[in-house]
């Protein structure tokens, strides 16, 4: 059964108010999430529940998604918050990249959407490599001050630290200057302000990707022609994974969801579709833009251009263990 040719008019129209009506509740999520964070997470909370050496830390960061289970369209305006809070840059990036992989929510959807098709070892593949790929990711920017990576309107709100032994009353020895109470009522209209301006500054963004999603993905991607020729990229390995990730890009689909799609694909390998399903939440076309209001434009590139390159390279030695894994787990 050949496809219908795409609408010029409505499907543009059908797929933008669909990925918009999937993606805004998580954004409103994510805001109210970040006015509570902001209004009554102490400053230097994160320092104090994280193990206090980089590498332990980050280590930790790329499984909080197992007790916060954030999807990728909330998780940009909580790490903006969390970075402000004290949260270290690399520990941020790292649970940035891995909560919409690492988390129970997804975890059940993958097992789910492969059900006959190795659940269990897609499901811990995926699962497995963003982890990987988070935690890596995290050490890398880890390197870099929070200043060459960070935007001026992110760094201006981050609380500066006190000074070594400046302590007092129920913060002497924490190295933590303790905040004054506030009323409720106070601390409440902190929050919603916080809330309000987060998801204004992160859904105009989110509106502009979603809009250039839902165009080349109802007028490009969908085309008969274009969906003939998959049959030949997906006998190419080199090219297959590459393919794969762009079209995750591209569609912009919820990390809870996106399995359901690529699962009932027969034509690529393995390796390809894991491509997918780590890729696509990670870096979309809506997450590009969510992130260019944390992350400096050089930064931002540099971070795309690095995370496309590892997942691919990510795939070979996916593809490489495989049937060992088949054998052995299958």
């Amino acid at each position: 059964m050949s496809l219908p040719a795409p609408s010029p008019a409505l499907d543009p129209i059908f797929a933008f108010l669909s990925i918009l009506l999937e993606g805004i509740p998580f954004i409103l999520l994510g805001s109210i999430i970040s006015g509570i964070i902001d209004a009554w997470l102490p400053s230097g909370a994160m320092d104090r529940l994280l193990p206090k050496r980089a590498l332990p830390a980050i280590l930790v960061s790329g499984l909080l998604g197992i007790i916060f289970p954030v999807c990728e369209c909330a998780i940009v305006p909580v790490i903006r918050r969390l970075v402000q809070k004290g949260l270290p840059l690399g520990c941020a990036m790292t649970y940035m990249l891995a909560a919409p992989i690492v988390n129970p929510i997804v975890a059940l959807s993958t097992w789910t959407a492969f059900t006959g098709r190795d659940p269990m070892l897609m499901m811990s593949a995926r699962v497995g490599q963003g982890y990987i790929i988070a935690v890596v990711a995290g050490l890398i920017f880890s390197r870099f001050a929070a200043s060459s990576i960070l935007k001026p309107a992110v760094l201006a709100g981050i609380r500066p630290k006190p000074a070594l032994g400046e302590t007092s009353g129920a913060g002497a020895g924490t190295g933590i200057a303790p905040a004054a109470k506030r009323p409720f009522s106070e601390s409440l209209v902190q929050a919603t302000k916080t809330a309000q301006r987060d998801f204004l500054d992160t859904a105009v963004y989110f509106v502009i990707g979603v809009a250039i999603a839902s165009i080349l993905k109802t007028q490009v991607f969908y085309r008969p022609s274009l969906q003939e020729g998959m049959a030949m990229v997906a006998g190419n390995h080199w090219i297959s994974g590459p393919v794969l990730m762009l079209m995750a890009f591209v569609l912009s689909l919820c990390s809870t969801t996106d399995a359901f799609i690529i699962a009932a694909d027969n034509l690529f390998s393995v390796a390809a579709k894991l491509a997918f399903l780590v890729f696509g939440p990670m870096l979309d076309l809506k997450l590009l833009f969510l992130y260019s209001t944390v992350l400096k434009p050089k930064a931002l590139a540099w971070f795309s251009v690095g995370l496309f390159l590892t997942v691919y390279l990510a795939g070979f030695g996916t593809e490489a263990i495989w049937p060992w894994l088949k054998l052995h787990f299958g």
